[in-house]
C-alpha cells in the first residue's frame, strides 16, 4: 500500500539522488527540470504548490505503508477548477530495485483518489514517451485510455522522443474503483 505526502525541502536530497542522468531526468520530469536536478530547481517547483483548496500544483512523496519508506514521486499539476481537469506528472519510483512491484499502480490509486475524490475533477491526463512500455502497461491496467500520439514531441541530443497521451475520466475512474 501506497500513502502520498505533500514533497518539502527535506526530501530535496532523496529525490536529486534519484534523478538519474539527463536522459533520465527527461523521461520522468519532461522539460520541467534541467540537468542536473538542483535545490534551487526544487525550490521554483514547490513555489505556490500544495495548498489543496487553491494551488495549480499537487507535489507528493510516495510512502509505502508498511515500512513507512520514500519510494517514489509523482505530481498532479494543471488543475483547472473550472473545467475540473488536471495532469498527472513527474512520476519516479526511485529505485530501480522498487520497479515492477506494484508501487507505480500504488501511487496512480492515490493520485487518482486525491483528483477525483477531494478536488472533484472530470479528466486527469497524462503523457508518457512510447518506449516506456512498463509505465504504459501500468497506466492501462490502472485504467488510463489511450488518446493519441504526438510524434517527435521531445528532442533529446539527436532524436526526437514520441509522446503517448492518455487519459481517464471521473465516471471511468468510479467504474474501475469499484471493480478493484
Amino acid at each position: 500500500m501506497i500513502r502520498l505526502d505533500y514533497f518539502g525541502e527535506s526530501d530535496y536530497k532523496q529525490l536529486i539522488k534519484w534523478s538519474g542522468d539527463e536522459a533520465f531526468l527527461l523521461q520522468w520530469a519532461g522539460p520541467y527540470f534541467k540537468f542536473p536536478l538542483t535545490e534551487e530547481q526544487l525550490d521554483q517547483y514547490l513555489e505556490g504548490a500544495n495548498d489543496i483548496n487553491k494551488s495549480g500544483r499537487l507535489i507528493y512523496k510516495a510512502i509505502e505503508i508498511c515500512t513507512d519508506t520514500i519510494v517514489g514521486h509523482i505530481s498532479l499539476g494543471g488543475i483547472d477548477r473550472v473545467n475540473r481537469s488536471g495532469r498527472i506528472g513527474k512520476v519516479l519510483i526511485g529505485s530501480s530495485s522498487n520497479r515492477g512491484k506494484g508501487i507505480g499502480e500504488g501511487m496512480l490509486k492515490a493520485i487518482l483518489k486525491i483528483g477525483f475524490e477531494e478536488l472533484k475533477l472530470h479528466r486527469i491526463s497524462l503523457g508518457v514517451f512510447d518506449f516506456n512500455e512498463r509505465a504504459i502497461r501500468c497506466y492501462e491496467k490502472v485504467g488510463f485510455s489511450r488518446e493519441g500520439l504526438l510524434r517527435d514531441a521531445r528532442r533529446f541530443k539527436d532524436s526526437y522522443w514520441n509522446l503517448i497521451e492518455m487519459s481517464m475520466l471521473e465516471h471511468e475512474w468510479r467504474r474501475t474503483s469499484l471493480e478493484g
